[in-house]
């Protein structure tokens, strides 16, 4: 049985940061990752449009808004350093209709109270930045970026195990003990001790605390929720120029379907937001009924139904309707049509709900005795993974 300081179970972007940050701070501590796929950064890491967010919808003062902004600037140092391509496009959030202002002069709020630089335009300001964007006002950020995650999680992986780390792939988590002051994590290949636990197992994250705590101790429970994606055929990528958002709806925490200019040069378009499955079900077809008896036997997804029913109804109808889907889409950009619509790649939101029924918006992390459990990492965490991995290694070396 291997011993370890430090073990560290997920590979994605926020568990590989946490790594790094502590082998930066501590080089000689002996430090594991355990992943249970046969690759780095396979699911929300490996699945999502590569933006590089600035921080403008976070409340000011929250987890989010403080980690997204310094970790941004970590991120954007570590791609310098280590020659991850970035890009820099810039973004507008559109208002289309009158009663959307408000809403976006409490974006443009919060964006300068968390110190981001941003324009307020109008219609001629935005031709000039979206020439094929049909809205009344907007707020303009320049500095706004894209990036492939999976390559940053891939040299944050490359470096960690040049400095020395292990990285143990194929290594699903069976059960946690705590015996004395030690920790012993059995996988399905062997057994690991470790003086300290970190818990970044994204989808499984809940599943993995109540290993290591009891089921009695965590409450919350992850919800799936499928983000569908279509891309626009090669011929009208030319109609986006950079990334084109719509002002969200404030009682729903997903931004509303909205277009990507990716690093490939790709424009993705969406998504829909869609209660999955299957914790890993990227297509409508994938089922898994121990994960399904799960959420149909948790009290908070029936309170979060019937407080959410209308706007999860439209979200599954439009994911059903092309029709509906560019309907939505048309609001920002009028000039695409059906056949400019391709299917595109999908991924899974690791959604955190309460016994409550609430969807809980802000990055949750549980510190206890020898362990410390990312319970709660949606978007912004790729961008403010550096951040976040950072307060984790503080909090495990303090």
């Amino acid at each position: 049985m291997e011993k370890f300081d430090v073990l560290i179970i997920g590979a994605g972007i926020v568990g590989l940061a946490t790594a790094y940050q502590l082998q930066s701070s501590r080089p000689n501590l002996k430090i594991a990752i355990l992943e249970k796929e046969e690759v780095v950064a396979k699911h929300q890491t490996g699945n999502n449009s590569g933006v590089i967010h600035s921080g403008i919808y976070y409340k000011p003062g929250s987890l989010k808004a403080k980690n997204c902004i310094s970790g941004k600037q970590e991120l954007l140092s570590f791609c310098q350093q280590f020659n991850v391509p970035t890009q820099q496009l810039g973004k507008v959030i559109v208002a289309t209709h009158e009663d959307q202002k408000a809403r976006l002069d409490e974006i443009q709020s919060r964006g300068l109270t968390n110190g981001i630089k941003l324009e307020r335009i109008g219609k001629e300001r935005l031709r000039e930045i979206e020439p094929h964007v049909e809205a009344i006002e907007a707020i303009w950020i320049p500095e706004c970026s894209v990036i492939s995650y999976r390559e940053v999680a891939q040299k944050l992986a490359a470096e960690f195990q040049k400095s020395g780390g292990t990285l143990l792939l194929g290594q699903e988590v069976r059960s946690i003990d705590q015996r004395g002051s030690s920790l012993y994590i059995t996988t399905k290949i062997g057994e690991y001790e470790t003086d300290k636990l970190v818990n970044c197992s994204g989808l499984f994250s809940d599943r993995v605390a109540k290993l290591a705590l009891g089921k009695k101790n965590v409450s919350h429970q992850i919800l799936p929720f499928r983000g569908e994606y279509y891309e626009l055929c090669e011929t009208k990528g030319d109609l986006v120029k950079g990334l084109i958002y719509p002002v969200p709806d404030p009682k729903f925490p997903f931004l509303g379907v909205h277009l990507t200019r990716m690093i490939d040069g790709k424009v993705e378009a969406g998504p829909n937001a869609v209660l999955a499955f299957a914790r890993e079900g990227y297509k409508r077809t994938n089922v898994n009924f121990k994960d399904m008896s799960e959420v149909l036997r948790y009290s908070g997804f029936w309170k979060m139904a019937m407080k959410y029913w209308k706007a999860g109804c439209y979200e599954m109808a439009r994911s059903c309707s092309k029709k509906l889907f560019l309907r939505d889409l048309q609001k920002l950009i009028p000039a695409i049509q059906e056949k400019d619509l391709v299917p595109g790649g999908a991924g899974i939101r690791a959604q955190t709900v309460s016994p409550e029924g609430k969807l809980i918006d802000d990055f949750a992390i549980l510190r206890k005795k020898n362990m410390v459990h990312v319970l709660n990492a949606p978007s912004p965490a790729a961008t403010a993974s550096f951040a976040i991995g950072r307060s984790i290694a503080e909090m495990i070396l303090t």
